[in-house]
């Protein structure tokens, strides 16, 4: 009797166990880690879930801009008004749902993981800073996939892009083979080489930064968006439970921890780092076909030479100081109005007054 109680106990024990760390692993999930942002862009701490669908939004009022619908999300809330800051970087790692970054801003959860797509923001910037030529970086690896405005079809000419490239680059001098700890990763593997391939397209894009600091000193913000799925294949191959995923798993968070640092130093303290990662995607994401390097143009109505409108970078300190200033003239001129409807021209003005006395004196 005692012997069977006991089994029922441990039966129990065990199904409580099963259930507590199925709903541990769904309140995880996947997530949003702020990895680094300068002081006058305020992430909040705290569990509150942002859509899939909003991470474009949260990236543009991050830059300054605005949005077309408000983002009811109290995870940022509103900064300086006429400080941004110059480089906006954004992460999405696919097929896992958390990284360890301990080193982090802020982490919130991930709910409804649609594909999603910064075009909206880059062409924001490119329609606003179209003179200055910011630079804007979209890059897919393991698609093949990249796009690029501006500045960064000079500073990344040279970056691998096709699959075979990347590959040809491992077996080059300063490959990152040489300081990656690949444990179990076979090198001659095809899911092992795609995951080593995107590890290699972080380190060449920081090395080319370093290389083109001046892009950080000029005024126009710059925008990179960049997708891995290495993971994602390691999974496939091996299994989630596998030793080569979950060495990758830990050569990947160190590697952008490092990655993130690296940004924003170049920049000066003045990026905001972000790192997504998400299971799987609930939709398969429809892109437009673009050709690579292709610049899109932004028609003028009033230029005969289809050329982009001219913003100048304090046209919000121009407008502020013209907007009071026509305030206070308003004023003025009702105050002075209202005060001349009102007057006693014998008594309030000196004109009339030595008018009249010159009368009765004669």
């Amino acid at each position: 009797m005692l012997l069977e109680n006991r089994r029922r106990m441990e039966t129990l024990f065990s199904v409580a166990f099963i259930f507590c760390s199925a709903f541990t692993a769904g309140v995880q999930g996947d997530s949003l880690t702020i990895l680094q942002a300068p002081g006058y862009v305020s992430f909040q701490k705290g569990d509150w879930p942002i859509s899939g669908e909003k991470i474009p939004d949260m990236v543009a009022l991050t830059m300054g801009f605005s949005v077309q619908e408000d983002l009811s999300w109290p995870g940022l809330r509103a900064g300086q008004l006429f400080q941004r800051p110059r480089a906006n970087m954004l992460v999405v790692v696919r097929g896992v749902d958390s990284l360890a970054l301990p080193q982090n801003v802020a982490s919130y959860p991930l709910e409804n993981p649609v594909p999603f797509t910064l075009d909206s923001v880059a062409e924001t910037v490119h329609s606003l800073f179209a003179e200055d030529t910011p630079v804007v970086l979209q890059l897919a690896p393991s698609e093949e996939r990249l796009y690029m405005l501006g500045k960064a079809n000079a500073v990344f000419e040279d970056l691998p892009v096709t699959l075979q490239q990347i590959r040809s680059r491992l077996s080059q001098d300063g490959s990152v083979l040489a300081s990656l700890p690949l444990n179990s990763l076979n090198r001659n593997a095809e899911a092992d080489l795609l995951f080593l391939s995107e590890v290699q397209v972080l380190h060449d894009i920081t090395a080319l930064l370093q290389r083109h600091r001046h892009l950080a000193q000029d005024h126009s913000p710059d925008l990179y968006s960049l997708e891995l799925s290495g993971l994602e294949e390691l999974g496939r191959r091996y299994g989630q439970d596998s030793q080569q995923y979950r060495d990758a798993t830990a050569i990947l968070a160190n590697v952008l921890q490092k990655f993130g640092e690296d940004v924003f130093g170049l920049y000066g303290g003045s990026a905001v780092v972000e790192v997504v990662t998400v299971k799987s995607f609930e939709a398969p994401l429809t892109r437009k076909s673009r050709s690579i390097l292709e610049s899109k143009q932004i028609s003028n109505p009033g230029s005969p030479y289809n050329l982009a409108y001219k913003y100048n970078f304090n046209y919000a300190v121009i407008f502020n100081i013209v907007l009071w200033l026509m305030i206070i003239l308003a004023l003025a001129v009702i105050v002075i109005s209202y005060n001349l409807w009102n007057m006693d021209p014998g008594y309030d003005s000196i004109i009339y007054r030595m008018t009249n006395q010159k009368i009765r004196l004669d």
